[in-house]
């Protein structure tokens, strides 16, 4: 089978898109499907588009054994939200040169958001006669309108419209979480249509390791420091600030460190917090390469996974727990719903009250001195390792889409 992967985020980027569906693109190679990529110059989330890559309209790309097409796009890093909208439609329109370039496929696969991908993976398939599927790792417009990101009523209007076409007019829609597919199901899909191709874990990358002493020594931290990692998006959506607050309240605490590895629309603001506030013990760190992270997670003694408290977010499953999770990191978890419940499940994390700095900072004493850490991170590993390995995700994702591997 021939399957072409229309995404505006691709590696060599860093983020949760670009992992993700990388690991899907590798595990579709691997069942013996060709699979060709379509994507934009790398320039998330800095903005800038890296000087081997500077000065095209589009270029052969390989990544990992994976033939990709890149195309042009406006890189934009924070702004106002008209900016973003130039950014996407910029890779719409450019991304019908590597389409070009792609050749005839079976099935072409976009990811949403952006959902104005939608346009150029629509019109492919009608030229070309091949199904579409429409994954989905965040409900959009739903969710910019519910944070108050978006407001426009023609926008809005206009989104719908074209999300509920997508819609119709998609083979298959792939969910990222049960709260994504039950909302689907809900306004009246086939439930035969929605497939589910959840976040996993690359177990070979993350697993248990030894404590990389030389990049503690780089982030000065002392050999019996507890640390707390963040990794990923900074964004709106993860209400940090409260992260921020628990980082004040064990302030006292010296051998309580924080280390936010990543980067985003929020992290200047967080940085003027933790500087105000005189927060000696919080550290930044950019974006690291996914092959990076390991390091990271080799010095963590929790990783904190928050989201603001909405009702939007009940159906989320931030994908950070994972790597976590493989790595025999306990997660604490700032949330409701889904994957709150996958972290109790799991045995390899704890659950607090979302925008709680009260609550996450007595979780984090609580863990620190909790002789069962250990076994709790031995716990969660084994659980990802039965239940979200990527080469069972995408196995089981083949069988509902009824394609052999």
């Amino acid at each position: 089978m021939r399957i072409l992967i229309l995404t505006q985020y691709f590696p060599p980027e860093s983020g949760a898109a670009q992992v993700r569906l990388k690991e899907v693109a590798k595990g579709l190679q691997q069942a013996g499907h060709a699979v060709t990529v379509v994507t934009a110059f790398p320039n998330h989330p800095t903005g800038v588009i890296p000087p081997e890559y500077r000065g095209r309209w589009l270029m052969h790309d390989e990544v990992d054994g994976l033939p990709v097409w890149r195309t042009w796009i406006y890189p934009v890093e924070r702004g106002r939200f008209w900016k973003r909208l130039s950014n996407y439609f910029s890779f719409v329109f450019s991304s019908f040169w590597g389409l070009s370039k792609a050749g005839q496929q079976d099935i072409i696969l976009f990811e949403s958001p952006p959902l104005f991908l939608g346009i150029a993976a629509l019109t492919y398939s009608r030229w070309h006669n091949c199904k579409m599927i429409m994954n989905i790792s965040d409900l959009w417009p739903e969710s910019a309108v519910a944070l108050g990101l978006v407001n426009n009523k023609w926008m809005i209007s206009a989104a719908k419209r074209l999300e509920n076409l997508l819609y119709r007019k998609a083979w298959k829609i792939s969910t990222q979480t049960e709260g994504i597919r039950n909302s689907l199901l809900e306004r009246g899909l086939p439930a035969e249509k929605v497939t589910f191709l959840p976040n996993g874990v690359n177990l070979d990358m993350f697993s248990p390791r030894e404590r990389d002493w030389q990049l503690a020594e780089s982030l000065k931290l002392g050999t019996d420091d507890f640390v707390l990692i963040y990794t990923g998006t900074m964004g709106y959506a993860q209400g940090l600030e409260s992260v921020i607050s628990a980082a004040e309240i064990l302030k006292e605490h010296r051998d309580i460190r924080f280390l936010f590895v990543g980067d985003g629309t929020e992290k200047p603001k967080l940085q003027e917090m933790a500087q105000a506030r005189g927060l000696t013990h919080v550290s930044f760190v950019d974006f690291q390469p996914v092959q990076q992270m390991p390091r990271y997670f080799s010095l963590a003694g929790a990783s904190i996974v928050p989201l603001k408290k909405s009702k939007l977010f009940e159906g989320a499953r931030p994908s950070k727990m994972f790597p976590a999770l493989g790595s025999e990191v306990p997660v604490i978890y700032c949330g409701e719903g889904e994957a709150a419940e996958l972290v109790l499940q799991s045995g390899g994390g704890v659950v607090v009250e979302p925008e709680n700095p009260a609550q996450l900072a007595e979780a984090v004493l609580q863990l620190k001195k909790n002789p069962a850490r250990q076994e709790m991170g031995r716990a969660g590993r084994i659980f990802v390792s039965e239940h979200y390995s990527w080469q069972q995700i995408i196995k089981s994702w083949l069988d509902q889409l009824g394609i052999l591997a």
